[in-house]
């Protein structure tokens, strides 16, 4: 596989995610504790896409690792959202272990990538 496959595998999945996440919420009732978290889980998801999509583009290498680490950061935190859907249980479980496998699959590439990066410069 080579660069260009493995940035359109990742662009899409990152996009992919942030819209099923933010189609599996959109379908929570309106409670203060379900607007705070569907807001935080979506904003955090969403950024994962666009910022991964940003750093595709990069006109450089210092570029593409300040976007991977906003990436990283990102995707992290999303990880900590779905944690926090879980143990409130505001989705199906199952829901959740979806979310989060992506998840934590999407972190251990783009931390992988980014330490890679890191060498580079």
């Amino acid at each position: 596989m080579d660069k260009l496959d493995y940035n359109e595998i990742f662009r899409d999945r990152t996009k992919k995610l942030a819209i099923d996440i933010i189609i599996e919420l959109s379908k929570l009732k309106y409670t203060d504790e379900n607007s705070i978290l569907k807001k935080q889980i979506i904003r955090s998801a969403t950024s994962v896409a666009a910022n991964y999509r940003a750093m595709c583009r990069a006109r450089s290498n210092r570029e593409r690792y300040a976007k991977m680490c906003i990436v990283v950061e990102e995707i992290d935190e999303t990880v900590f959202w779905l944690e926090l859907l879980e143990e409130l249980k505001i989705l199906p479980i199952a829901k959740v272990n979806e979310f989060k496998k992506e998840a934590d699959e999407i972190l251990k590439a783009t931390s992988s990538y980014k330490k890679k990066l890191s060498k580079s410069l």
